[in-house]
């Protein structure tokens, strides 16, 4: 968006300044147009070329609607810190040449709160009282106060920073330690092993199984012999009978005593011949 003359705007890393006059300058055979700038702090003039203002940052002051989330923001406790120093200075000086006053506040909690635990080196020692001026005069503009009573209220928004951060590491490393005490506790209770139990498998001894093709003989027998008192042609006792599951099955010609009693026992008595009779002639 083109700005005009007596326009307010924000200047990345030095502050508000004053739009005087928009003026065309030949600078190395090249023509083209400029802001020309009134820091109001220093009073410098700076001179910003009108197709290069994206690339430098240059933006007008917040709305008033802004200042109230900037306040809040301020004081949520959320601080991003890094343990290298390196590392650390170089993101936050990249966040202070953004022109955002969001980035600038985040590098202004993340000093403010490393400060009151160790000694700032110098160059992040300017750099945090760069990042609280510029919130406080940009603020105080918007809001039309004192730069001195604007800087007390910032100043309290950041003390309730460093509570409130102080609160949320408490309640998180509370978290942790009931999970971890969750996990021990779960590691260390007893587990129950369900083991199915396999169905019993059927067995017989040998003396079993013997046992049953006696009985199983004997009963054959017996039926065998009540049919030859009938008069019926009794059935041989030499035929195999039934085996036991499981048991071994005998040969043939290996018969058990009982067996042998049961086939002598079905077999019928011959009738006795009588012996030849002489024809006697009558004397």
């Amino acid at each position: 968006m083109p700005f005009k003359v007596g326009d307010k705007v924000i200047y990345p890393n030095q502050g508000i300044g004053v739009i005087e006059r928009i003026e065309t300058r030949t600078i190395m055979g090249t023509t083209c147009g400029f802001y020309s700038l009134r820091m109001t702090s220093s009073e410098t003039t700076v001179m910003v070329p009108v197709d290069n203002v994206d690339d430098v940052g240059l933006r007008r002051a917040i709305g008033d609607h802004e200042v109230r989330r900037l306040f809040t923001l301020l004081g949520n406790g959320r601080i991003e810190n890094h343990q290298n120093w390196k590392g650390r200075f170089k993101e936050n000086s990249n966040k202070m040449r953004t022109g955002s006053l969001y980035d600038v506040i985040d590098v202004l909690k993340s000093l403010n709160h490393l400060s009151q635990s160790k000694n700032l080196s110098f160059r992040e020692k300017r750099m945090l009282d760069r990042a609280k001026f510029l919130v406080v005069s940009e603020l105080s503009e918007v809001m039309s106060e004192p730069a001195e009573a604007m800087e007390k209220r910032v100043n309290k928004a950041l003390e309730r920073c460093v509570a409130n951060w102080k609160r949320l590491a408490d309640d998180a490393g509370a978290a942790a330690t009931a999970s971890a005490d969750a996990q021990e506790e779960m590691a260390s209770a007893p587990t129950e092993t369900v083991v199915k139990k396999k169905p019993a498998k059927a067995t017989y001894s040998a003396d079993a199984a013997a046992q049953s093709v006696s009985t199983k003989v004997a009963e054959t027998a017996a039926a065998q012999v009540k049919t030859a008192g009938n008069g019926k042609p009794a059935q041989d006792a030499d035929v195999e009978q039934p085996v036991a599951a499981g048991a071994r099955k005998k040969p043939a010609n290996a018969k058990t005593a009982k067996t042998k009693v049961a086939k002598v026992a079905l077999k019928p008595a011959a009738a006795a011949e009588d012996p030849p009779r002489r024809a006697v002639r009558a004397s």
